[in-house]
């Protein structure tokens, strides 16, 4: 098996101090055990570094665990051996629809997660009660996929499942019950939380920790192209995985590489926010679907696979003769893909020598390809619904005159917009943002320096 470059060798469990000599990697606890651990000054230290908080703030999500645990203990009974996993939504920061074509990204995770409390059952059945949704019970003697689990959490369960018993795992049955703070359509992806989620817990579970973050992301990815039935790039998967604030360059696509980014938005003066615009993605997958498709229609007309392959000033050259071959479209969406992808470095290197003003400009010149030559801002199926060209417009209009910068969020079509706002002017903003799309639409957050990982 070839080696791993070595910034790849990222475990799910990220190590903390051992604390009042509790290994934190080995033990599973009885609920009388857990509910005295959560009230102790360690935990809460842990949980203000994990979720980038003060140390009042980490009591709340003590709480959240300890509430995850009685649930826990009414839908599959008391007097188990348990453990508590979570996994974090992630925030696309540059490369839109960049991933899917072997290209660039800039993403980091943030303090909204998906929480499992899991205990080890006989036989080969997992069941997965997700607060809010009927629960998941999988068979996973049966790795094949199943057509009436297309587009249903049953069907990652299965499939990721499924690729860690291919790569040699001893995967059998296991109860959980998991709650999330990562909206469903947010834009935060809470699908990819929920795989890494899993993944996460088969891996500590049933393989000793054994494969890394990132491969944990690949087998995510897998269960959701081959089981669920979406055609998604790795970078959701990538950026709940690992964690932190990273750029990853998927040229490679077995092999991935994976750098974090030394820096901290509050110190810029600037916050990170997220609007959603609570647009519904139950029937788009045909308009996410099309992206990569119409880019791989332009990559084949040079012989290849994805555009990360085609050469920009060949494929400008050649543009003329294109036409009719493909469709406009599919030619802006590439064209699109040349801008970002050679956005991202520069990008990271405004980041790196701290001059923030010219990433600010580089974020705008993305959003504003998106919405002229990606063209995912609405969906062309629903015209009339354009909450993110609406959230756009007011973004503009109250940050322009500040300094912020302001673009779509992750896959587009219907859902949120990011933005980066003045510290003094975030309050404002807030109010203006949630006076036009509802109380609580818009979110301040913070990175979480940690990706998927036990947390007892």
């Amino acid at each position: 098996m070839r080696e791993r470059p070595e910034a790849l060798k990222i475990r799910s469990f990220v190590p903390f101090p051992i604390i009042n000599n509790l290994e934190w990697e080995e033990m599973a606890m009885r609920a009388e055990e857990l509910r005295s651990l959560l009230q102790s000054a360690e935990t809460n230290e842990r949980f203000a570094h994990i979720y980038a908080c003060t140390p009042e703030q980490a009591a709340g999500y003590a709480a959240r665990v300890e509430k995850a645990l009685g649930r826990f203990e009414e839908l599959f009974g008391t007097g188990r051996d348990l453990y508590v996993f979570s996994a974090p939504g992630r925030t696309e920061v540059g490369g839109n629809h960049t991933d899917h074509q072997r290209g660039r990204v800039l993403a980091a995770s943030v303090n909204l997660d998906v929480i499992a409390v899991a205990a080890l059952s006989e036989g080969t059945v997992v069941r997965v009660h997700s607060e809010g949704y009927a629960p998941d019970v999988v068979d996973i003697s049966d790795p094949e996929p199943k057509a009436e689990e297309a587009n249903h959490s049953a069907s990652l369960v299965r499939g990721i499942c499924a690729r860690f018993a291919q790569l040699g795992c001893p995967v059998k049955g296991f109860d959980a019950y998991t709650t999330s703070s990562v909206l469903s359509g947010s834009g935060l992806s809470s699908s990819a939380a929920f795989e890494v989620l899993v993944g996460t817990m088969v891996n500590e579970l049933f393989f000793g920790g054994r494969e890394s973050a990132l491969k944990i992301a690949q087998i995510s990815q897998y269960a959701e192209n081959r089981y669920f039935g979406k055609p998604c790039g790795l970078m959701d998967q990538a950026a709940s995985s690992v964690g932190a604030f990273i750029t990853i360059d998927f040229e490679d696509k077995e092999n991935p590489r994976v750098e974090k980014i030394d820096f901290d938005f509050a110190k810029s003066g600037y916050a990170l926010c997220i609007t959603d615009t609570h647009g519904s993605h139950s029937d788009l997958t045909p308009d996410y679907a099309a992206v990569p498709a119409e880019m791989r229609a332009v990559a084949a007309l040079f012989g290849k696979e994805v555009l990360r392959e085609v050469d920009e000033e060949e494929f400008y050259r050649a543009l003329p003769g294109l036409r009719g071959k493909v469709s406009d479209r599919a030619l802006l969406r590439a064209a699109h893909f040349f801008g970002d992808n050679a956005r991202v470095p520069k990008q990271v290197e405004a980041l790196r020598r701290g001059d923030f003003d010219e990433f600010k400009r580089l974020v705008i010149e993305s959003g504003r390809s998106s919405y002229m030559y990606l063209q995912n801002v609405y969906s062309p199926a629903h015209p009339a619904e354009q909450g993110v060209s609406l959230a756009l417009a007011a973004c503009e209009r109250l940050l322009a005159p500040v300094g912020g910068a302001w673009r779509v969020h992750g896959g587009g079509f219907a859902g949120t917009v990011q933005s980066f706002v003045p510290l003094d002017f975030v309050e404002h903003f807030i109010r203006e943002m949630d006076a036009l799309f509802g109380a609580g639409s818009c979110h301040r957050l913070a990175i979480r320096p940690v990706g998927g990982v036990r947390l007892f």
